[in-house]
């Protein structure tokens, strides 16, 4: 029989807000770059501003050294998630339409979930289950109102690349947590995954040179907001909640990006897709049911004390 879910303090809740309205920003500021910055140069233009600001928040805080478990966990978060994850996800959004590559990625979820319960010994409870399957119905929804009918072979398999990864990656990340300070691990995994994209540093010098200051300054903004910050509060929520139970969170991205589109880029979201959305809040809400309990540990110190 599982436990019951614990309710969530307030900076918990906060975290998870924050990082999921960023990360849906990000599929927007992608769309609006992608035209002037090639897949991998925008990822590691992306990574490097991200690094550098994460890195410019450690100074002065204490720094944990990883044992050789884990930095091979951070080898695999950084190189997977920061990396791979990044290209594959810029690669694949100038094949598909936003609607689709939405629907695809957000497999990553269910992978979570499914390798959470198998390596982390967090189970399967049944209301994450149920919530889990309720969400990717509504994405499914989302996905068959804004497909477009030049999807390719190429973009899906990219999708499914993006969303291997990304679970791969935070299924890595959890164990980190337990010992190492969230901001010092979403660091190294930023300029790990940095330094996979270095082959493309030659192209991201002349991406740059042509690209007009409108995306260069977008390119700062997913460096500085969807990774530095994004993932930083990621970190600190995760370190509080089950991997699971958090990743099912990510199904509120997708309908975020309907209604940012919507405001920022004139796509009016056709009546299916904001059905899905609707789906998509019901499945995360349901996925938080199952005899609610608080916590009976304080909450850890906040992100700004290098949680």
């Amino acid at each position: 029989m599982s436990s019951p879910t614990p309710v969530l303090a307030g900076r918990t809740v906060l975290a998870v807000v924050v990082t999921v309205l960023a990360w849906a920003s990000a599929f927007v500021a992608i769309r609006g770059v992608g035209e002037d910055l090639s897949p991998g140069a925008l990822a590691l233009g992306r990574l490097l501003v991200g690094a550098t600001v994460l890195g410019a928040l450690l100074v002065g805080r204490g720094w944990v050294a990883p044992d050789r478990r884990e930095w091979t966990l951070l080898a695999v978060c950084g190189v997977g998630w920061f990396g791979i994850y990044n290209v594959a996800l810029n690669a694949a959004e100038q094949h598909l339409d936003a609607g689709t590559t939405a629907m695809l990625v957000n497999i990553g979820p269910i992978l979570i979930a499914v390798l959470a319960g198998l390596l982390l010994g967090e189970g399967f409870p049944r209301w994450l289950v149920v919530g889990v399957a309720v969400a990717f119905a509504g994405v499914l929804l989302i996905g068959s109102a804004t497909r477009g009918a030049d999807a390719d072979l190429v973009g899906v398999l990219l999708c499914v690349v993006a969303a291997v990864t990304y679970a791969i990656g935070v299924v890595a990340q959890k164990p980190l947590l337990r010992r190492l300070p969230g901001l010092q691990v979403t660091f190294l995994a930023c300029a790990i995954g940095a330094v996979c994209c270095l082959p493309w540093a030659g192209v991201l010098v002349g991406d740059l040179r042509t690209a007009p200051a409108g995306s260069v300054a977008g390119m700062v903004y997913l460096g500085v907001v969807p990774t530095a910050l994004a993932f930083s509060t990621w970190a600190y929520a995760l370190r509080r909640m089950d991997a699971g139970r958090l990743g099912v969170t990510t199904y509120l991205v997708p309908p975020l990006v309907i209604l940012l589109g919507w405001l920022f880029l004139d796509e009016v979201p056709p009546g299916l897709a904001v059905v899905g959305g609707a789906v998509c809040l019901a499945g995360v809400a349901l996925s938080r049911r199952g005899g609610q309990r608080r916590a009976t540990t304080p909450e850890p110190a906040p992100l700004a004390a290098g949680a």
